[in-house]
């Protein structure tokens, strides 16, 4: 059963710096693993069914520099596909904006390294891919609850 309400928590002031450390502490972790250590995500729903990690690197926007975040992800086919859930709170996260801003991103599952060119899924492509993303991490419906906007899914396609 979802929880109509959104917990708390979620809007405290403390919550985004706790989750840009903690991304900071996983992408150290996942780079000098190969992704071996932290390379799969155990909370909420992935608690029994762990879910696989990439690491995403965008441009930033405003600064130009490279920025790397931990995302959970799911293959179709050559393509990876990302949510921009952050969670269920109100704005997009920075990595989302980034990507619009310069969709040319790299993205590293465990050892491999890839190069591709992201966009946000259309409407018929969402609703394609929605349920697949939830059955693959049931939190996603969770966080689209506790968020008036509609969670982005991003389409990244390898550049030959």
């Amino acid at each position: 059963m979802l929880p109509d309400a959104r917990p708390e928590g979620l809007d405290s002031p403390l919550v985004p710096p706790i989750m840009r450390w903690m991304s900071q502490l996983n992408v150290l972790v996942y780079r000098l693993s190969g992704g071996a250590l932290w390379g799969k995500w155990r909370i909420g729903a992935a608690w029994e069914k762990p879910v696989p990690v990439c690491l995403l690197t965008t441009t930033g926007k405003k600064t130009g520099k490279a920025r790397t975040a931990p995302l959970l992800f799911l293959e179709d086919g050559a393509n990876v596909l990302l949510v921009a859930s952050q969670g269920g709170m109100r704005k997009n996260p920075l990595w989302f904006v980034n990507l619009k801003a310069n969709p040319e991103i790299t993205i590293q599952i465990k050892r491999r390294v890839g190069q591709y060119r992201a966009r946000v899924a259309t409407d018929e492509e969402r609703a394609l891919y929605w349920p697949r993303l939830v059955a693959h991490y049931a939190d996603f419906a969770k966080y689209q609850v506790w968020t008036e906007r509609v969670i982005p899914v991003v389409v990244c396609e390898p550049v030959a």
